[in-house]
């Protein structure tokens, strides 16, 4: 991969986790940005316009209505990992074929209106959850057998809140250069 196609694939960079649990003050940027991110995806949508929102955002990547839709699906993948996290002990999770999921006939059909309400929706039922959790419930895990990881729901937080930024950044891409 060349450092341009770098660059367009990972546009805030590449994941990392924080090597130490973060406690309440180190979560509340995530928080913060989880909040944030449907209002700002909606507005980089609109910025980016109708058409513009059809096309890749890199050669060989998705569309911006690809993305959209995409962040609304996993984000809310994600939020049913956190309830089965805190509902059962350290619970196998399903992993999805993510690019079979945003083939789908709806992805194309579906206005992308549709999935910025239900981001909107599903962030504020998520962070009212995720503000009530006790330290020992951040702690608390999951198995992804695609990945053969255990995360506690602290580093999925950090996880999703770095995929929502990377796909915002994607749609960003979109931006008419001036």
């Amino acid at each position: 991969m060349n450092p341009s196609d770098e660059a367009l694939r990972y546009p805030i960079g590449h994941f990392q986790l924080p090597t130490a649990p973060l406690g309440a003050r180190g979560r509340a940027p995530y928080l913060q940005q989880l909040a944030d991110l449907p209002a700002l995806l909606a507005a980089a949508a609109q910025a980016v316009g109708g058409v513009r929102l059809e096309q890749p955002y890199r050669p060989g990547g998705w569309s911006g209505r690809q993305l959209i839709h995409h962040v609304a699906d996993s984000h809310m993948n994600c939020y049913f990992r956190f309830r089965l996290a805190l509902t059962e002990d350290n619970p196998t999770v399903r992993p999805y074929n993510e690019a079979a999921w945003a083939a789908l006939p709806d992805v194309a059909a579906t206005p992308i209106t549709v999935s910025l309400a239900l981001l909107e929706a599903l962030h504020t039922r998520w962070l009212v959850l995720l503000h009530h959790l006790s330290e020992a419930q951040w702690q608390r895990t999951f198995y992804h057998p695609g990945y053969k990881t255990t995360s506690t729901l602290e580093q999925a937080l950090v996880q999703y809140t770095w995929h929502g930024q990377h796909h915002l950044a994607h749609v960003e891409l979109l931006l008419p250069r001036g």
